[in-house]
């Protein structure tokens, strides 16, 4: 059940008005203006599609770049049917049942469910009212696929699924829940759906207590605001989406580069220790991560403070990590302690979310079962509101300092904490703010690094909704250290990508059970070798040397590899940039016209022209697709068929990557950094 009085395991549907419309069209500006039994129904067409508007949100947050405007629209009547044209589009409303259909050259896009009942003409309202929110249903054909929605762990097609877009610390990967979400679905049938809103929504996509035969979606908000689109192929309509909600600019060259992290390095001899083996080691790597507790105080956490007990000196630290050759990061999240003076000041002036009951600033408790030994417990916190103005830009500017010390990067952690009982400056309850606060976060920190950071503007976070992917980069969760959760990270970041989101990162070796297992390291580091961003991350060590000498030479052949590939990851990070597309695209995005290869769901390519199996089973054994045409095996150049399976066993140093006969490959020299890389490309000729 939602906080809305919305049971979406058992719906109940309304029956629908009768002649729902009540007054005739108005069109002004291109919009058409139609009075309903639930409200102004505002609609208009655009070079992209359709979009279908009830009701009016009383806080815009930017999630759109700008308006679209509207295409010159044509409105005739014909019976009951209300008939809208114009940028090569027809939009049909039933006046009836308000049901549309919206038609392209002859084609319908996309069109209200047509599941009918026996006693009534619909089973699902086209649009309706909930207690707390809106409601609309969307045709399905059997057979069609649906992706985005998000980063979730499962099937990337959601057909059959349930998906609530709701933030969540997830403490893992292991179920529908997820860190990363937004209400933009798209179908390689040719259409999109973008519901506008920072509110929580609840998707039933071909989910059986629903229709097996509908999308319907339930949006938690005062308004309903849904962009349909119409493309060719998933390119195309995430193209559509970007455009409208933004896209990445092209990240640091620097961040390209392997990121060492692990939670935590307890004290500045410790990390300074770890920078010097991999110097010494000659492990190519280009950051190097103070997590949570690795440089605050976690009881006065966060204040943008170095810990004094540890840190009397914490520039000649991260001076001498500079002298290594090292960019800096360092972990901040959207809380402040009771115990810190900073939220008294903060309080004070009205910059902390409120008890909507009391008007005091809200106190966060914590959970004390996710914290154990290593990660202790976390102090009472208030949350800093987003929302006001003076307190936007005083979190924004607090990070002068850091990035004026030497620091590079900041990984921004949290920012689900949201809860129902509070309220910001701008009026909005927590539960309408919970997931846009994701959104709010990650600007404010983004425009920080803009601002003041020497080396050019990187963030690294873990929540994000619709219009984060302005902001690069995100990272997956938690991931258990298993082969399962190897493989739900990798689905995660590619659900993520198929959500207009380019650039994504997982916790190589796994966050949370770590057994020391050298053939999952080393699997998830081959992996990682082909996503935008490669971090090292996970409670204990995750330098390579400490899963044994067999883990080591596997694991730093593969970053080697990494660096080698530098200049042909700069151009798909470019080109992603550029279209909106993902770096690692999956299969139903790659091959657009293959639908048998969309079924193989645990590969991707990387870029344009390199097709990745991961190798996801401690056998070494790996089933891969390859789509039509002629393949080599990189690096090796060995000949396989396409449009055909092949299972392969690989040595531990092996990897399952391949390119279409043709293609070339630019390569750079090995290298420890990505600076002492800048040298020109050689290629590799599949």
């Amino acid at each position: 059940m939602t906080a809305t009085g919305f049971n979406p395991v058992s719906p109940q549907w309304s029956r629908h008005p009768l002649s729902p419309v009540i007054a005739a069209p108005v069109v002004e500006d291109g919009v058409v203006r139609i009075e309903t039994q639930l409200g102004s129904m505002r609609l208009s067409l655009h070079d992209f599609g359709a979009r279908i508007r009830f009701g009016e949100r009383r806080n815009d947050y930017g999630l759109l770049i700008a308006a679209p405007a509207p295409a010159h629209a044509d409105v005739t009547v014909e019976g009951t049917a209300i008939i809208v044209e114009g940028a090569g589009l027809r939009l049909k409303i039933d006046a009836e049942t308000l049901a549309f259909t919206l038609d392209k050259g002859g084609r319908t896009i996309q069109r209200s469910a047509s599941d009918g009942h026996f006693v009534r003409k619909l089973r699902l309202p086209p649009f309706a009212r909930t207690p707390g929110g809106w409601l609309a249903h969307f045709e399905l054909a059997s057979g069609e696929q649906v992706y985005g929605l998000g980063e979730k762990w499962g099937p990337l097609d959601k057909r059959g699924q349930l998906i609530r877009s709701w933030n969540s610390d997830a403490l893992g990967v292991n179920a529908e829940i997820s860190y990363k979400n937004a209400p933009f679905a798209w179908s390689p049938a040719g259409w999109g759906v973008f519901v506008h809103t920072p509110a929580p929504a609840t998707h039933g996509v071909g989910f059986g207590p629903w229709s097996q035969r509908a999308y319907g979606v339930h949006v938690e908000d005062e308004a309903l605001d849904i962009f349909v689109f119409s493309g060719a192929t998933g390119a195309d309509i995430i193209g559509q989406y970007t455009a409208l909600t933004g896209r990445a600019p092209v990240p640091p060259r620097w961040s390209l580069g392997v990121i060492l992290s692990k939670a935590y390095y307890r004290t500045a001899d410790e990390i300074l220790a770890v920078a010097r083996e991999v110097r010494a080691r000659k492990m190519p790597c280009d950051v190097i991560t103070f997590d949570g507790r690795a440089w605050q105080d976690t009881d006065t956490r966060f204040a943008f403070e170095w810990d004094k007990k540890r840190y009397r000196n914490p520039g000649a630290v991260v001076g001498e990590l500079k002298a290594l050759g090292f960019k800096v990061c360092v972990w901040e999240y959207p809380l402040v302690s009771t115990k810190s003076p900073l939220f008294d000041e903060m309080a004070k002036k009205g910059w902390l979310l409120k008890d909507a009951a009391t008007g005091e600033p809200w106190r966060y408790e914590w959970e004390a079962e996710a914290w154990g030994p290593v990660l202790t417990p976390l102090p009472t916190s208030g949350l800093v509101d987003f929302t006001h103005p003076e307190a936007y830009s005083f979190w924004r500017d607090r990070h002068k300092d850091l990035f004026d010390i030497g620091v590079d990067m900041i990984k921004a952690d949290f920012g689900e904490q949201v809860l129902e009982g509070m309220v910001a400056s701008n009026g909005e309850r927590g539960h309408a703010l919970h997931n846009v606060y994701a959104y709010l976060y990650n600007k404010c920190v983004y425009e920080a690094a803009a601002r003041y950071c020497r080396s050019g503007a990187f963030l690294f976070s873990r929540a994000a909704w619709t219009g984060c992917q302005r902001f690069p980069s995100q990272w997956g969760g938690d991931p258990q250290a298993d082969f399962e959760g190897l493989a739900a990270s990798l689905r995660g970041g590619l659900s993520w990508g198929m959500t207009g989101a380019p650039f994504y990162a997982t916790d190589v070796g796994g966050f949370y059970g770590d057994t020391r297992d050298p053939v999952l390291y080393v699997r998830w580091a081959q992996a990682a070798v082909f996503s935008a961003h490669m971090r090292l991350h996970g409670i204990g060590a995750r330098e390579p040397w400490t899963y044994g000498a067999d883990a080591e030479a596997a694991a730093m052949a593969a970053l080697r590899l990494r660096y080698r590939l530098l200049p042909y990851i700069e151009k798909a990070v470019a080109d992603a940039a550029a279209s909106g597309l993902p770096v690692q695209r999956a299969m139903a995005l790659a091959c657009p016209g293959e639908p048998e290869a969309w079924a193989f769901e645990d590969q991707f390519f990387f870029g344009d022209d390199l097709l990745v199996a991961p190798c996801l089973r401690a056998d070494n054994t790996v089933h891969v697709y390859l789509p039509d045409g002629d393949w080599r095996r990189f690096p090796d150049g060995a000949r396989f068929a396409g449009g055909r399976t092949h299972r392969l066993t690989l040595a531990l140093d092996e990897i399952a990557v391949f390119a279409r006969a043709g293609v070339r490959i630019p390569l750079g020299p090995e290298s420890e950094t990505t600076e002492a890389a800048a040298a020109g490309a050689e290629y590799w000729l599949a």
